[in-house]
This record gives structure tokens, C-alpha cells and sequence, in this order.
């Protein structure tokens, strides 16, 4: 038997320290029947239990079968209840439970039982039919017991046609038909009938067993485990059993997740005892369909006591990250590493230092955050040092995109590669530690390293990627290598799926843009657009916002890239088009009126193309190109604007301090202020980071 069956059957009737049995009133001693049964005359201790307790055949039979069962002796409780008939029980049974039709007064149903035949009858023998299936599954006859164990519920559908009332039913039956329907599933799954087993626990919820809440309860959580572990895809509903607007699961996932919610509910309304195995069921399920928000929710509906708070701010701040609700989460997180809870909690700083990783203002709390949790790891956290000494790598690279100098920076960089690296040497299979640690040194120039991470990168991961190919192809462009960055993106194309080459279409255009083919250049732009038009299609006419926020291809990057090749070119009447497409879908952004400045600029329209420059920087203050191209402007326009274009420029090189063209106009400045000196310092340094330029920036990938 089960562990989620109470015990066996048929033990209230039964009293084993005096053994007896009783029956229609009447009680007697089991020691006689248990003689005849020990000599193996079946017939005698039949007969001996009719005339003793007043019982017909098929009753007498189930008696006999119970007490052959509860002590132990399997078969022979199996041949007993061959002997039982039971589609001739069924049929005499079945005037004997009717249902009234209610009254015009409104009165309850009730069960109306004909003279000489009860619901104990009944109950008798489904009891003896549900045995005889567990005895067939102790020795192993699934299939068979199975198949008993339908006749059961088969059966009772018989008698109660309208399903069983609730009220009125005795308990012994309606006792039976619990572990009847509990059974069968299990017993179709044992025997390896999955398809069989699926339609038993759909059977079992839909259909009127007056099953009550805990028994109901467990089903619905072994046919949610079944859905989420058996690895067999069950299809949905049949159309006979869905209600008109009701939410129709899809696939095993969703019906699964479905169940697992049904019964946080119960637990949340106080029908249920809480369980954490369906909470656990739940996280997994929901953390597949990547739905962390759900999750969290879930989570925060929990009541106060049932979960450690600890636990909780930890997993929800999991959930909140992932949902992309990094603001949410590292509140939480710092709740939990306050001084009077959990300061030293591996995970939880592990986690609080990634969230940092990824602002560059937070970078400093992410440093010390992950330097506590390297001291921490020790015993069985050990294993989290690599995971500690990478977002430790990670926030000191972020952080040294602000420092304050040159000196700063360069320090910090070279303390994010050595804790980088130290986390490789203890996670040599990291394939993404491998990516940061090519993207790493590709930010610090060193070409070489970052090449040779990229290929490990692209080989650990089968090529299976966008980013690794995208990378591997940028740090060839940045050694000028563009025939092979080609070759490199043309081969990611017959790995990638149409939906994820948009970033590869636009990387093969500034390929030929950098080679001076701007013809050429304009042919991915096509193939973009038609992407484009085939996501349009696949949403429809109405879409909300999160659909457009979840765009393969960024339809308004490939209009803005369109009107800068069109502008490159001097069409610019084609490349305004372009731009009005682009504000149609953005109305207010900096690169739109960057790219409308350079227009006006190359036209000679200086003054409109100063006003697109302040205006894009009123958009967005730290815009670099904008900066770069105002102040070359400021110093055409008027000399007497050097200083400004100065601050502009210097400011630029804060915010990017590899931008080459910021370092160019940087030195014309100086060379017009009659900075020799300075002028070519800066010369040498655009013409040094040339030498390494990448078609785009390499923090554009992550």
C-alpha cells in the first residue's frame, strides 16, 4: 500500500484483539473461519461466515477475502475473490442506491436503499474488488491490478450515475472509492501505460468522486510531478470536459504549473497543510517557462512563519533578478545581509554582487560584497570562491568605466583580469566565465588573449551562441581582419536561427561599411528589414508593449542604421526617410537626432546641425558621439569656442576613454590652442587605439 493511504481497509470492522467481524448487526468470532481457511476449505469458511452473519455470496466472499488479506497471505486472499462476481453484484446493486428527485419544497437529496440490499453491501464488495487489486500489485500483476482497480470506479459510476452525492454515502464506501481513484493512476504508471495513467488522473479531478480535500490534494500533486518529470508529452484537455472561457493548458508545463497553483491556493484558504515539495515543484516549473515573476508572487502570498524570512528574501530576490527587477531584488538582498540577520550568507552575496555587476554606480557595493563572500567561502561553500572571484572580476571592470583617472582605471582593469583569471584557474569549464574573460581583455586591447577566449568560447559552447560568434567576429574586426570576421559571421548564420541573426545582419553591414562598401553594406539592411515584416506577422497588427520590448530584431535600430549607411552615402533624402520611420517607433532619442545632426553637418547646416546636437544631449547628457561631433562643430564655428570644446571632448574620453575619435578631435583642439605637445599625444593615442578599433563597441555583446 501507498504511504498516502490511511490503513488498510476493512480494520474497523475488524477487531484484532479479540478477532472478530462483524456484519448486519451481528458479530462473531474469527477463529473458526480462520481454521477452515487454514486447512484450505475456502467453501466451509464461506458458509460458516453466511450463516453466521446473515451475508449472500458475493458478501461473504469479500469478508473472507478481507481476512485473508489483512493477514498477509496474498494469494490466498486472490483466490477468494476470484470467486466474487462482480458485474452480477453491480446489477442488483443498482436499484438499490437511487437518488430521489428533489421535491417541489426544495427538500436534500438523500440515497434511498432497497430492503435486503444496503450501501454496506455495496461497499463490501468494491472493497473486495480495490483489494484484490492491491493484492495483484504486491505480486507484481500491474497490469491486472489495474484493470480491477478501473472496474472499481467503473462500478461505482454504475450505481451513482450523477456521481456520488455528499451527503448520505457511508464511510466505508466512500472510503473505497478514495483509494480506488488514488490507486489507478499509480497503478497505470507502475506498469508503464502512461498514456492510460494520464487519462486516470483526469478521470479522477473531473469527475464526481466526492473526494475530499486532502485526497484530492494528493492526486493533483503526483499528476502535476507526473507532467513536470515523466518525459512524456500528454496532450491537452478533450474538448467534452473544457468550460466556455476557461484557461486551457497547452502543453504539460502549463497544465502542470495549473495544478501546482490550484493547490497554493488550497493552502493559502486553509483547506490543505502547507507542503514545500509543491512549492519546490512550483519553482521549478515556473523558473523552466522562464515566469520568475509568478514565481514571486507565489512567494510573497505565502504566509508569515511558514517560510524563513531569510529563505524568503533570498528567493525572491532570485525571482526579482531574473524578472529583470534588479532594483526590487538587491533591497531584498541587503535586508538579508544586515548585520543582525544573515551578514556572512555566501549566496546572498554572491547574488547581491552580480545584481551590481551590472550598474556602474553600484560597482563598488558589488567589490565589497563579493570580497566577503571570497572570505566566506570555506567549508561547504567552498566550491563558490570561482563564482566569488568572477562578479568580483565583473565589478571591478564596471567600476573602472568611472574612475576618476587614468592611473584609477588602469589599476582597476588590471585587478579585474587577475580575479577573473583566478576564478579560471578554479572553474576551468566556465564557458562564461571564458566569454567575460575574452570580452575582459578585448576592452583592454589585449587582442590576442581576448581572441584566444573567444575561440574557447565558440568550441565549449558548440557554436551554439550568438554572442560567442559575435565576439569572435569583433575582435577580428578590431586586428582589421574583416575578410575573416565575414567568413566568422557567415558560418554563425548556419548556426543561429533566422529570429536571432538580426545582431549578425547589422555586424556583416559595418563589416562592409569599414571596408568602404557601402553598396554592398546595404543588402543585410534588406534582409533585416524582411525579418522585420515576418515578426510584424507573427504578432499581428496589435501589439502591447512587452511583445515589442521582446523583438528578436529591434525594428528601430535597423531604420537608424539604414539612415546612417543612407547618410554615409549622401542620400540623404532616403536616409530622412529612414529617420522618420526610426521617430515614428522612438519620437525622443539621442541616436535619431545624432545621425539628423551629421546630415545637416555634411550639407553645411551648421546651425540645425547644433541645434540635433543639443537637443540630443538634452535627450541623453552622456551621449559620447554627440559630444565628439558638438564640439568639433563648436571649434569650426568659432575659435573663441575652444574651451567648451574642450570640456565636451575631455568629458567624452571620461565616459569612453578608447574612443579614438574623441582622442582625434581631442588633439585638433590643442593643436588650434597651440598645445603642441598635447596635440600629439593625442594623435598617437587615436592612432594607437585605431590599430584596434572594432566595428562596434565590445560592451555591445554583453
Amino acid at each position: 500500500m501507498s504511504g498516502n493511504e490511511s490503513p488498510e481497509l476493512g480494520q474497523a470492522d475488524v477487531d484484532r484483539s479479540v478477532r472478530q467481524v462483524c456484519a448486519n448487526g451481528i458479530c462473531m468470532q474469527t477463529n473458526v473461519v480462520e481454521a477452515k481457511l487454514d486447512e484450505g476449505n475456502i467453501q466451509e469458511a464461506e458458509s460458516a461466515l453466511r450463516e453466521g452473519l446473515s451475508l449472500n455470496f458475493e458478501e461473504a466472499r469479500a469478508l473472507l477475502g478481507r481476512l485473508e488479506y489483512q493477514r498477509g497471505n496474498v494469494e490466498g486472499a486472490l483466490r477468494v475473490f476470484d470467486g466474487i462476481d462482480l458485474q452480477a453484484a453491480i446489477q442488483r446493486m443498482q436499484p438499490s442506491v437511487t437518488e430521489k428527485q428533489p421535491s417541489k419544497k426544495g427538500r436534500t437529496k438523500s440515497i434511498e436503499s432497497v430492503p435486503g440490499v444496503s450501501q454496506h453491501a455495496a461497499g463490501l464488495v468494491l472493497e473486495a474488488i480495490y483489494l484484490k487489486a492491491k493484492s495483484l500489485q504486491k505480486l507484481g500483476r500491474l497490469t491486472d491490478a489495474a484493470h480491477e482497480c478501473l472496474s472499481v470506479l467503473d462500478a461505482v459510476e454504475k450505481i451513482f450515475d450523477s456521481g456520488i452525492p455528499d451527503v448520505l454515502v457511508e464511510n466505508k464506501l466512500q472510503e473505497t472509492v478514495s483509494h480506488a481513484v488514488e490507486l489507478l493512476p499509480e497503478l497505470w504508471k507502475q506498469a508503464g501505460s502512461y498514456s492510460e495513467a494520464m487519462s486516470a488522473y483526469r478521470r479522477a479531478l473531473l469527475s464526481q468522486w466526492n473526494l475530499d480535500n486532502d485526497c484530492c490534494a494528493r492526486i493533483q500533486k503526483a499528476f502535476a510531478v507526473f507532467l513536470l518529470y515523466s518525459g512524456v508529452e500528454v496532450c491537452p484537455p478533450s474538448l467534452a470536459v473544457q468550460i466556455d472561457g476557461s484557461y486551457v493548458p497547452r502543453n504539460n508545463l502549463e497544465e502542470a504549473i495549473l495544478l501546482l497553483m490550484i493547490l497554493m491556493r488550497k493552502v493559502y484558504l486553509g483547506k490543505i497543510k502547507w507542503d514545500p515539495s509543491v512549492l519546490e515543484h512550483l519553482t521549478f516549473a515556473l523558473s523552466v517557462c522562464g515566469q520568475t515573476s509568478v514565481l514571486a508572487k507565489q512567494l510573497e502570498e505565502v504566509m508569515p512563519g511558514v517560510l524563513n524570512r531569510i529563505d524568503r528574501w533570498r528567493s525572491l530576490a532570485l525571482c526579482y533578478f531574473a524578472a529583470g527587477q534588479n532594483k526590487n531584488a538587491l533591497s531584498l538582498l541587503r535586508k538579508s545581509l544586515h548585520k543582525h540577520e544573515e551578514p556572512d550568507d555566501v549566496l546572498s552575496l554572491v547574488l547581491a554582487s552580480r545584481i551590481c555587476s551590472e550598474d556602474v554606480f553600484l560597482a563598488a557595493e558589488g567589490v565589497k560584497y563579493a570580497q566577503r563572500a571570497i572570505t566566506n567561502a570555506e567549508g561547504s561553500n567552498e566550491h563558490l570562491k570561482g563564482v566569488g572571484l568572477r562578479v568580483l572580476g565583473l565589478c571591478l571592470g564596471k567600476q573602472a568605466k568611472v574612475a576618476t583617472s587614468d592611473f584609477e582605471r588602469s589599476q582597476l582593469q588590471s585587478e579585474a583580469l587577475k580575479s577573473l583569471d583566478g576564478a579560471m584557474a578554479l572553474e576551468h569549464e566556465n564557458s562564461d566565465l571564458m566569454f567575460e574573460l575574452g570580452v575582459q581583455y578585448a576592452e583592454h586591447r589585449n587582442l590576442d588573449a581576448a581572441l584566444q577566449y573567444a575561440r574557447k568560447y565558440v568550441d565549449a559552447t558548440g557554436g551554439s551562441t550568438l554572442r560567442g560568434w559575435r565576439l569572435l567576429a569583433l575582435v577580428l574586426s578590431a586586428q582589421h581582419r574583416y575578410s575573416e570576421a565575414e567568413v566568422v559571421t557567415d558560418a554563425a548564420f548556419d548556426e543561429t536561427t533566422k529570429w536571432d541573426q538580426g545582431p549578425l545582419l547589422r555586424m556583416k553591414a559595418k563589416l562592409k561599411t569599414s571596408q568602404s562598401r557601402y553598396i554592398d553594406a546595404v543588402e543585410p539592411y534588406r534582409h533585416l528589414l524582411s525579418l522585420v515584416q515576418a515578426q510584424r506577422k507573427s504578432f499581428g497588427p496589435f501589439r502591447n508593449a512587452p511583445q515589442v520590448e521582446e523583438d528578436k530584431v529591434n525594428e528601430y535600430e535597423v531604420w537608424h542604421g539604414l539612415a546612417d549607411l543612407y547618410s554615409s552615402l549622401s542620400h540623404f533624402k532616403d536616409a530622412e526617410t529612414c529617420l522618420e520611420k526610426a521617430r515614428g517607433l522612438i519620437e525622443y532619442s539621442a541616436d535619431t537626432l545624432y545621425t539628423e545632426g551629421m546630415m545637416f553637418e555634411r550639407q553645411g547646416e551648421n546651425d540645425k546641425a547644433l541645434s540635433a546636437y543639443i537637443n540630443a544631449l538634452l535627450v541623453e547628457p552622456n551621449h559620447v558621439q554627440c559630444k565628439i561631433l558638438l564640439g568639433s562643430l563648436l571649434t569650426k564655428m568659432d575659435p573663441g569656442m575652444l574651451p567648451l570644446a574642450k570640456a565636451l571632448l575631455s568629458d567624452a574620453l571620461r565616459i569612453e576613454p578608447t574612443n579614438r575619435v574623441a582622442w582625434y578631435h581631442l588633439g585638433l583642439v590643442h593643436r588650434d590652442d597651440g598645445r603642441v605637445a598635447d596635440a600629439a599625444d593625442c594623435f598617437q593615442a587615436a592612432s594607437m587605439l585605431e590599430e584596434s578599433d572594432p566595428i562596434e563597441k565590445f560592451s555591445s555583446i554583453l
